[in-house]
């Protein structure tokens, strides 16, 4: 993957651009996300708040998903099976649109996003030991390159920059966010 790693996107491109160090690429754990497409009149996103029970990004909005599990057949087959356990996401109700650039994230999570649509009707069944909720953003919305926002923190004693989305109460941001910058790039700007 070394020698490939400049087709991989993530948190790491955002911290060279800003002339930040960046440790490597190391053994990066595989991770699939789905970004569930509601085929409105006017389309949204479905995003996720991830349970406050969790070890790892308790209380982040996140898209569905998690690790690739040996047993998944595909990487299509791992966001579905993880969209069906967080939020009841029948495999019925999902047509697949495509893939995005790999996402690379700081806690070396190689993630790919999966994009799909899914039928307006499809009823969530929330699975409470993964997600506390959910909730729908216009696509338009975050479609909307005024609304991607570079902000920055300090983590581990350095400052590390990351994308944020705010939407009404709601703080999109991290790998969400990037994951949605990135597909904004490939639709409108490639």
């Amino acid at each position: 993957m070394a020698d490939n790693h400049a087709l991989i996107r993530g948190d790491h491109t955002l911290q060279v651009a800003h002339q930040m160090p960046f440790e490597g690429f190391g053994n990066p754990k595989p991770a699939v996300v789905m970004v569930p497409i509601l085929m409105r009149p006017e389309p949204t996103v479905l995003l996720t708040v991830r349970a406050s029970s969790l070890r790892e990004h308790s209380g982040q909005i996140s898209f569905p998903g998690g690790r690739v599990d040996e047993t998944d057949k595909s990487l299509y087959a791992a966001a579905l099976r993880e969209a069906d356990e967080e939020i009841g996401l029948p495999q019925d109700k999902v047509s697949l649109l495509g893939y995005l650039d790999f996402y690379l994230s700081v806690t070396n999570y190689l993630v790919t996003p999966v994009v799909a649509k899914v039928a307006p009707d499809f009823v969530m069944q929330l699975n409470p030991d993964e997600v506390d909720e959910a909730f729908e953003v216009p696509l338009a919305f975050l479609m909307n390159p005024e609304k991607h926002e570079l902000h920055s923190r300090m983590l581990r004693g350095m400052k590390r920059y990351y994308y944020a989305i705010p939407y009404q109460e709601r703080y999109i941001w991290g790998v969400t966010a990037g994951i949605i910058h990135n597909m904004y790039e490939r639709l409108f700007t490639s």
